[in-house]
């Protein structure tokens, strides 16, 4: 009877659901909604308790779902003033990781933690957590979270894996042929290229250094009182955002690239992508009625087309009108004098649209979330890079011959327009997605992947035996500084020595010759 009662007792406990706090802070970005929620809903479905601190309060609804609103963090940062059309094409304004963007994600991270929905929630004694997922956005302030609840925590990046992101599980990419995010180079490249990726880092790391001492203020401020309740102290932030249990990256070496990752890197892309949702009624008799196919246009999330300069906009639909193909434009609003074979929707759903088999080609501005789709559908791109990690998306996936680019500019529609014809007309492109996307298939499904590893971090209590030995190895042994040092000091001792034999072998032969 008693093995019996323990058996019961530890199924019991294998089947328990986890209490995971989920935190996605970005106000109004829906692609990073739509990878927070895509986690949210596989761990719901596994089973698991679930509290999700959001920027973009999500439509999801289950009896183990509990929804953290921090939306107000839109007072402080508004993605349409920095990720404008109109001022790219007439300022030539593109967002990098400079100083003004470190601070300002250092901002939103800290009024995130400092917002009242999460302080109630760090100060309540009763909450406790099994882990913590924190999206990694150019940010580590977040991971004060963790030390709360003192519970394991895993990172989720939703860019290919880089040097940034890399450094907090184990070291820096090499800069000699893996480029930064934000670069527009790719491996291999020219002496000019090498030395820019070598900057990029040294850039970064002075950034990050310039923050430092501030980041520590606002973190003892916004977690210090939360730990303190809890009878524990508050540990320095540079140590703390190391702890990671391991990364889990919204990447796939298919679309990016092979690059060298410790075992505590896991690639999910795709993840966050639903295969059964259905397209709304009139647009699949749309889908359906295209006899030549479907060019399907979107910006993304962030780059609003309603902010496009109106010639640009009218040029666009003067082409689009042109084409034999249907057209389906995610565009804000609707514009007049629409050509019949022009159809404008004000949230596309993206997914679904690629789905279905006429849809021929995808013409985006190259997001990670858009290129794993449009890989994960088969559809061939023609990308229109604007700003950041866009550039070397769309960039890799020319290179892979699965798309073409244009550049964002006035000259636009004519240029997109030669670019449509060539790509319908050219069956390499697809042949060449469907066998990149074959093999992007060829795995264990990316939401399995994700609930396998945030449990199995749980059950190891932080998955001690996935952390690199790196970590612990200053950067100065790490390049055998101390070593050529050494090197250096002995061959000065040697130089040293050899010359005061000489100097004694001199004077002894002088002191002879005077002798004689």
């Amino acid at each position: 009877m008693r093995l019996t009662a323990t058996l019961i007792l530890l199924m019991a406990w294998c089947c328990a659901g986890y209490r995971v706090l989920v935190v996605f802070p970005l106000p109004g970005g829906k692609s990073h909604n739509i990878l927070g929620e895509g986690v949210v809903r596989h761990l719901l479905a596994a089973g698991h308790d679930v509290t999700y601190i959001t920027g973009v309060p999500s439509k999801l609804s289950a009896p183990k779902l509990r929804q953290v609103d921090v939306s107000a963090n839109q007072r402080i940062f508004k993605p349409e003033d920095y990720c404008d059309i109109d001022k790219i094409l007439s300022q030539g304004k593109e967002i990098v990781v400079d100083q003004y963007t470190a601070r300002l994600q250092l901002t939103v991270t800290n009024y995130t933690a400092t917002h009242e929905h999460v302080q109630r929630l760090m100060l309540d004694p009763k909450e406790e957590f099994d882990l913590v997922v924190i999206e990694w956005l150019f940010n580590e302030f977040l991971v004060g979270l963790s030390t709360v609840f003192n519970c394991p925590f895993i990172w989720l990046s939703s860019l290919e894996p880089h040097g940034l992101v890399l450094s907090l599980i184990d070291e820096w990419t090499d800069p000699s042929y893996v480029p930064d995010v934000h670069s527009k180079a790719l491996p291999p490249f020219t002496f000019a290229q090498r030395i820019r990726e070598l900057w990029s880092i040294i850039r970064h790391k002075y950034i990050r250094w310039q923050l430092m001492s501030e980041e520590q203020v606002l973190f003892e401020r916004a977690f210090g009182p939360a730990v303190a309740m809890r009878g524990r102290q508050l540990p320095l932030l540079e140590d703390v955002k190391y702890n990671a249990s391991m990364i889990l990256g919204n990447s796939h070496v298919v679309i990016g690239q092979s690059t060298k990752l410790p075992p505590s890197y896991v690639p999910i892309a795709g993840y966050h992508i639903h295969q059964d949702k259905a397209l709304p009624e009139n647009l699949q008799k749309i889908m359906d009625d295209a006899k030549d196919g479907v060019v399907y246009f979107s910006m993304g999330s962030l780059l609003q087309s309603t902010r496009m300069p109106e010639t640009l906009k009218q040029g666009l639909l003067a082409m689009f009108g042109g084409l034999r193909q249907t057209v389906i434009w995610k565009l804000e609003e609707t514009p007049e004098n629409l050509p019949k074979n022009v159809h404008i929707e004000s949230f596309a759903p993206q997914q679904s649209i690629l789905a279905h088999p006429n849809c021929i080609l995808f013409i985006t501005h190259g997001g990670l979330l858009s290129t794993n789709e449009a890989l994960h559908f088969a559809v061939p791109i023609l990308g229109v890079p604007a700003f950041a990690d866009q550039f070397q998306n769309v960039n890799r996936a020319v290179q892979k011959g699965i798309a073409s680019q244009v550049p964002l500019s006035y000259d636009l529609p004519r240029e997109l327009k030669v670019a449509i014809e060539e790509m319908i007309g050219n069956p390499k492109y697809r042949e060449k997605v469907k066998e990149l996307s074959f093999i992007y298939h060829d795995r264990r499904a990316p939401g399995a992947e994700l609930v396998h590893w945030v449990e199995h971090v749980v059950r190891t209590r932080g998955a001690p035996h996935l952390r690199s030995p790196a970590l612990l190895v200053p950067w100065y042994q790490k390049m055998y500084l101390d070593l050529l040092g050494l090197v250096f000091v002995l061959v000065l001792l040697s130089v040293f020595v050899v010359r005061r034999l000489l100097s004694k072998n001199i004077d002894v032969n002088d002191v002879n010759k005077k002798n004689r």
